[in-house]
């Protein structure tokens, strides 16, 4: 893997702040199309406004995702329940809203061809699975996290475990898993994918590189965190037109409702 290049523009700390809710605006988009979700329904429109269709489902849509004539949408519950707040995963279809399946996952991605991941952490549970455009499961795999199309299937796990036993994986047909670098921290956000498929992961105050071949590389280290200090951050990182934004935001330890927000604007140089 070429070595990826980051320099600090700047970086401001200050009080105040929280971390993020969802982000608003559509959950997903395609051509001329928009899926839009809102307290018990999912929504379809066309760049003119017009609403093709709605699904009305039982608890509030968090993501969607698009595939051939097929989207899979995640929901949260109303309700806390066995489950905690994890409402059924709907596949539709994307022409008129019909319900396909019902399944069960917290975080999906779209594949080719109308197929889709679904996965769930906790519950006993760390698991991935994969649906075909009818919803029949057609392989699965124990691993979860933040999913990377491209280059095979990478997952950029999250255990939620101290210690945490996270990497960076690919997963293999059959349920087979080739296991990249360990990860320090078991909640990492999710990270940005470079156009030559290299992934940028904010782990534990640390941005690294991880490239196709599940090669790792440190860009640079912001603000690196201990192991009994993680819980108390919450952090995002996303492309910028010139570079990179990263956000960490930190729990005051003893104080409650009182946080720090440190952020950094990064430059990004590309392998020569």
């Amino acid at each position: 893997m070429g070595s990826w290049r980051v320099t600090v523009r700047n970086h401001h700390r200050r009080g105040g702040g929280r971390p993020q809710g969802r982000p608003e605006g559509p959950l997903a988009r395609r051509d001329d199309l928009q899926l839009h979700g809102r307290d018990g329904e999912i929504s379809c429109v066309d760049e003119a406004g017009r609403v093709r269709w709605r699904h009305a489902c039982a608890g509030r849509p968090n993501a969607a995702h698009l595939s051939s004539g097929r989207v899979l949408v995640t929901t949260d519950s109303f309700e806390y329940t066995a489950w905690g707040h994890l409402g059924p995963a709907l596949l539709l279809n994307l022409d008129d809203g019909a319900l396909v399946a019902e399944l069960r996952g917290e975080r999906g991605a779209a594949l080719g061809g109308g197929r889709f991941v679904l996965g769930l952490e906790g519950y006993g549970g760390f698991d991935t699975w994969a649906y075909d455009p009818d919803g029949a499961l057609v392989d699965s795999w124990r691993s979860y996290g933040h999913y990377v199309v491209g280059s095979g299937l990478r997952v950029v796990e999250t255990d939620r475990r101290r210690p945490t036993g996270s990497r960076v994986v690919r997963l293999l047909p059959g349920g087979g898993i080739e296991h990249g670098p360990l990860l320090t921290d078991p909640q990492a956000p999710a990270p940005v994918v470079l156009a030559d498929g290299t992934v940028l992961v904010l782990d534990a105050g640390v941005l690294r590189a991880v490239g196709r071949d599940l090669d790792d590389t440190v860009l640079v280290e912001l603000l690196p965190l201990a192991d009994e200090d993680l819980h108390r951050f919450t952090g995002t990182l996303r492309r910028t037109a010139d570079g990179l934004a990263v956000t960490l935001v930190e729990r005051h330890p003893t104080r409650m409702g009182r946080y720090t927000t440190h952020r950094w604007a990064l430059g990004l140089e590309a392998p020569r």
